[in-house]
């Protein structure tokens, strides 16, 4: 059968795309690698917890239409995203909030932590920010980077602070209020029964084949359909002509307890460099699970080489200056369309790929 959309990649973006194009009356196949969809958003029922099995997933947006989007798909719950800090035992909040700078300092007050925060700056001779550890010290003084920034972040990017940008730390949240709310967005939750069945959701219908890789068939599947979306490496389709991006990746071990509370939380973050594991995932609360069991991963950040799981492109100058190359030759591409963190190597958030697949599957079928 011949095609109008192949769709390579089951994961958010693929699903969205196939999903749009299904409905404005496309044929469409979507193919993956792996022997399940969802991609890395894949959750799957383990002792009636729905797994996060590739790290937490918690969708937030202030994006109407990218919420009202995947509401028609699935109901969201009201989980709030409110993760903890552990440094050796020392417990902080996470968002840097009011409670954090109460513990780490004594302060009470907004003006306490603000002139607390701009004496460690000044004393760290900040003016202008170049790296990640000067960023961290102008946002959040040189005790709270030391201890719940610095650690954490060198494991989990597998070089020092004072060698990685500083935009990658201008996501964190700091604020002067005793608000535990990680993201400051208008939406927030977990899809009710997992990820996993509301992507089945978005690609009901549609044709799949899966444990099916593109680039050890594509001479066979180049040819099915009149366009291609590919959401893989974009360094791995060119076969790393100019040479292989660089990535973080992770590892995972899942382990189902006996008991019914691990951590009390969804997610707590080891912030000490001795730990070897980045953070804690207790996947029931989530969904504000309750029964007798409990399941948790623990993730290490590793580096990443060809044949891993690429997670997190790493966005530096060198990175950037070579994806630039492959993108050269990816504009030159009449058929084939790349989408998604890895075709494009950058660091989205889930509504920025719902919402890119939307509007490139808008730009196709005008």
């Amino acid at each position: 059968m011949h095609y109008d959309y192949l769709i390579v990649g089951a994961g958010l973006y693929g699903a969205v795309f196939a999903r749009v194009a299904t409905d404005a009356g496309k044929r469409v196949l979507v193919i993956d690698k792996r022997d399940h969809i969802a991609g890395n958003i894949y959750t799957e029922n383990v002792e009636g917890i729905n797994v996060h099995k590739y790290g937490a997933h918690i969708f937030h947006t202030n994006n109407r239409k990218v919420w009202d989007y995947l509401n028609s798909f699935s109901e969201f719950n009201r989980y709030t995203n409110s993760p903890v800090a552990n440094y050796k035992g020392e417990i902080y909040s996470l968002p840097f909030n009011m409670y954090t700078f109460n513990k780490m300092w004594g302060v009470i007050t907004p003006d306490e932590a603000a002139s607390k925060i701009e004496e460690q700056k000044k004393s760290a001779g900040i003016t202008e920010p170049h790296n990640l550890e000067e960023q961290a010290i102008s946002l959040v003084g040189k005790d709270i980077y030391e201890k719940l920034v610095k650690g954490y972040t060198e494991k989990q990017w597998g070089r020092p602070c004072s060698e990685l940008p500083s935009f990658i730390i201008k996501r964190l949240p700091v604020r002067l209020t005793y608000d535990n709310n990680y993201f400051n967005a208008l939406y927030q939750g977990i899809p009710m029964g997992g990820y996993t069945a509301m992507v089945e959701k978005m690609l009901d219908g549609i044709d799949i084949r899966l444990g099916v890789d593109y680039l050890e068939n594509r001479e066979e599947l180049y040819d099915i359909a009149d366009k291609i979306v590919y959401t893989g490496p974009i360094d791995g389709y060119y076969d790393y002509k100019f040479g292989p991006l660089e990535y973080r990746s992770v590892r995972f071990e899942t382990e189902i307890l006996d008991i019914p509370n691990f951590q009390g939380n969804a997610v707590v973050n080891y912030t000490d460099i001795e730990t070897p594991w980045t953070r804690i995932i207790e996947h029931k609360f989530f969904e504000f699970g309750t029964g007798p069991k409990t399941v948790i991963s623990k993730e290490y950040s590793s580096a990443w080489k060809i044949g891993d799981d690429p997670y997190y492109p790493v966005n530096d100058s060198t990175n950037s200056e070579l994806y630039e190359k492959y993108k050269k030759l990816a504009d030159c591409e009449d058929k084939v369309i790349f989408g998604g963190r890895l075709g494009q190597y950058k660091y989205y958030d889930m509504d920025a790929v719902v919402a890119e697949a939307l509007n490139m599957a808008e730009r196709e079928l005008r």
